[in-house]
């Protein structure tokens, strides 16, 4: 049995020998750039994406396209004012000749034409609603960019009809070798050779399956060269400092510039607006180290990521107690080659001999789990950067009725030691000091993932990447600010639920805002935003309905778990969260503080 054993594994391990092999020689190329140059060449943006991105199309393809469409007069973007996120998309009157887009081009002018209203659109408006249909777009639209670039004889497909067929070959030898080894084993069995003849069928079809299946595109002789001469552009565009801080609108300046460059991920400003549905969290912008710059992110799943000591040692302890029981009451018994004639015994002896070899791997597991859990807090390091992404990674449930509250969260943090990062597990007590954009230091433990030490040391720009946080030690000095209007007392007297200090929520444009949080959880429980001017008035009319509150300031409305104030130019929005969204009948009372305080305590201004 072992012999056929040794025989069906070596052959099946000799075919996924040759098929790395063939999956690292078939690698994309990186190719070196050329000099720095602004000669711009006839490929369009998504297919510069492609080349720049190692023949892997990104998120900024489609993003790219739109620019592009834009500088050669298919659409119109236009900024009414300073704010960037008031960018609208406009449909020129007499569009230029069509005749000569490409599919992918004309999908992404579609969903312009599809979503604008009267000719025109919010840049805001271009996101996808339902997730299935973001990624089915999506995949059509590479699907479209990859064809273009094997007819333009740039890529080609990663596992050709020569690499198939040999590994295919390399298929059918590794199912006979399963074949005759399972006939063999079965000889005594009058079934045995239908059985190795199924079980070479089976092999076969399963290999032969991942040899057909290509994973990805690959370079061309002349795909590498003309991906040399776009990074030698993409040299050229970061060598003006301005350029990665330019906002869509610009393309009416910078004309096809602006889509190449976004397309070679130079325009930090321009590509974190943009946004056709391609968000991914597994590749994120950073600006750790001065310049921003593209991560990628690997988020760890394994049973012991994430867990503290002794959670793994109690890990360790379920793992090997039934492996040793189970050892001690079947090994002395177990025996793969039985001599009795008893037809049963045959089928038994393999039975308990399996549940040996089963207790044997959990125990080796529960050992190798306790060394390494033992080790880990020695080989403890420190690490400085960029948080990249949080997000909940695990939960504990309380009930149907109650909302299950999360324990660890994905931290992913950019240190500056390359374009690849692994995130760790962040526990809840630190999750809501962090966001995007902020320079952390954490203590971790590298084989569980877990921060075991965290501190905040400089406060960046939120994912929008608009506009600066602002340090909540610093709210109360700005006039703008809505942190002084209801004090962390009223709040708690009106909820019910004691809160912490108010912290800045980085917002678009002329909005500013804070936020409270429940000094339990830590959850956010409401949120005061405020803006002046003409957005005001528009958000003011956009909210002015539902149950009005009579003789609290200039106006105000309720509208469910939100209401809105009016305070002459100014225009706040109240809205609870969490655990504090049924406690509607409060916020009466806190839109009066807020209106009171307004006009007698805030601090006055000078023209």
């Amino acid at each position: 049995m072992f012999v056929d054993l040794a025989v069906s594994a070596v052959a099946l391990a000799g075919w996924f020998a040759v098929y790395g092999a063939i999956r690292f020689a078939t690698r994309p190329a990186n190719p070196t750039p050329a000099p720095a140059t602004m000669e711009l060449g006839d490929e369009p943006p998504a297919l510069v994406n492609m080349l720049a991105n190692r023949w892997t199309v990104t998120e900024d393809a489609a993003e790219a396209t739109l620019l592009d469409l834009a500088a050669r007069g298919f659409v119109e973007l236009r900024q009414p004012g300073d704010d960037p996120m008031q960018t609208t998309l406009h449909l020129p009157a007499s569009p230029p000749d069509e005749s000569g887009l490409r599919p992918y081009e004309r999908r992404v002018l579609d969903r312009v034409r599809g979503l604008a209203a009267g000719g025109a659109l919010p840049l805001t408006a271009l996101t996808f609603r339902d997730q299935g249909q973001a990624r089915a777009w999506n995949r059509r639209f590479r699907a479209e960019v990859v064809d273009h670039a094997r007819e333009a004889g740039l890529s080609r497909r990663r596992f050709g009809p020569r690499v198939t067929a040999l590994l295919s070959a390399a298929a059918l030898v590794a199912a006979v070798f399963v074949w005759l080894a399972v006939t063999h084993y079965g000889l005594s069995h009058p079934a045995g050779d239908t059985r190795g003849l199924a079980a070479g069928f089976f092999t076969f079809a399963v290999l032969s399956t991942l040899a057909a299946a290509t994973p990805g595109e690959r370079d061309t002789p002349r795909g590498a060269e003309v991906a040399a001469r776009w990074l030698g552009v993409r040299d050229w565009l970061r060598g003006h400092e301005q350029f990665a801080e330019l906002p869509p609108a610009s393309v009416a300046i910078w004309d096809r510039y602006l889509g190449y460059g976004a397309a070679l991920g130079t325009t930090h400003l321009t590509s974190a607006l943009l946004d056709l549905g391609m968000g991914d969290r597994k590749l994120v912008w950073s600006s750790y180290g001065g310049t921003w710059h593209r991560v990628r992110v690997r988020y760890p799943h394994r049973s012991h990521h994430g867990r503290t000591l002794p959670g793994l040692l109690l890990r360790a302890v379920i793992i090997g107690g039934p492996a040793v029981f189970m050892l001690k009451l079947f090994g002395p018994v177990a025996d793969p080659t039985p001599t009795s004639d008893y037809p049963g015994a045959r089928a038994f002896s393999m039975v308990i001999f399996s549940l040996v070899v089963v207790a044997g791997l959990m125990l080796t597991r529960a050992v190798y789990t306790v060394v390494r859990a033992v080790v880990d807090p020695f080989t403890e390091r420190t690490i400085t950067g960029e948080v990249l992404w949080v997000q909940v990674w695990k939960s504990t449930a309380h009930g149907k009725n109650m909302p299950s509250r999360p324990w660890l969260y994905h931290l992913a943090v950019d240190d500056g030691s390359g374009d690849r990062t692994t995130a760790w597990g962040l526990p809840s007590q630190w999750a809501g000091d962090c966001h995007d954009g902020d320079t952390v230091t954490i203590r971790v433990r590298p084989w569980s993932r877990r921060v075991v030490a965290f501190a905040v040391v400089g406060h960046g720009r939120s994912r929008n990447l608009t506009e600066p946080v602002t340090h909540p030690s610093e709210m109360s000095a700005g006039p703008e600010s809505p942190a002084y209007l209801i004090t962390p007392e009223e709040i708690g007297q009106a909820l019910g639920l004691a809160v912490h200090a108010p912290e800045a929520v980085d917002l678009p444009g002329p909005f500013t805002g804070v936020q409270f949080r429940a000094a339990g959880d830590g959850q956010p429980v409401l949120t005061i935003q405020a803006v002046s001017g003409t957005a005001a008035q528009w958000i003011w009319r956009l909210n002015s309905r539902g149950q009005e509150v009579p003789g609290v300031g200039d106006g105000a409305y309720l509208l469910g778990e939100r209401a809105v104030l009016r305070l002459g130019d100014r225009t706040l929005l109240v809205t609870l969260l969490g655990a504090a969204r049924t406690r509607t009948a409060s916020l009466p009372w806190l839109l009066t503080q807020a209106a009171t305080r307004a006009s007698a305590d805030r601090p006055e201004t000078t023209g």
